[in-house]
């Protein structure tokens, strides 16, 4: 079984709740109560997303976390690689000098094309399109209404 890391998997999701309410600036305490998730683990989530510049902060007592783009222009990859750093389904996909066998071994080259396709999937997903379960239906072409609130758009 392929799995990402628990802190990923929350990273994606406080990072598809920011998403869904892109005009509001939020704090880690409301955010944390909003997805259900221990306080102490957002903030280390939103401290990681902040290095990787995808949620911008400001301080005070307006302050808060938001999205640094829009969620259509950053994709669950940069989430993920954000929390777990590079995308690798084997050690040697992200540390090969930590391989002894990578001059020989014969599965290298094929598991090094499917940590591709992996990462090129999770790329070609937005946070927009988390939003949106039926975004992934083929032929279907789903585009926010712009004139629908933030609170229409995800219920929590």
């Amino acid at each position: 079984m392929i799995i990402l890391s628990k802190l990923a998997d929350y990273g994606v999701i406080i990072a598809t709740h920011l998403a869904a309410f892109p005009a509001r600036q939020v704090n880690a305490t409301t955010l944390a109560a909003e997805t259900r998730l221990p306080q102490a683990t957002v903030a280390k989530v939103l401290k990681a997303l902040a290095h990787a510049g995808l949620v911008s902060a400001a301080r005070g007592a307006t302050g808060g976390y938001r999205l640094a783009r829009p969620a259509t222009a950053i994709s669950v990859a940069e989430v993920v690689a954000a929390i777990d750093g590079d995308i690798g389904l084997t050690q040697c996909s992200v540390h090969v000098e930590d391989c002894a066998r990578t001059t020989y071994c014969p599965t290298r080259p094929h598991w090094s094309a499917i940590n591709r396709a992996v990462g090129e999937a999770l790329s070609a997903v937005s946070l927009d399109a988390m939003l949106t379960p039926a975004a992934f239906i083929r032929g279907i072409s789903l585009s926010p209404n712009p004139s629908q609130s933030d609170e229409h758009r995800f219920s929590a």
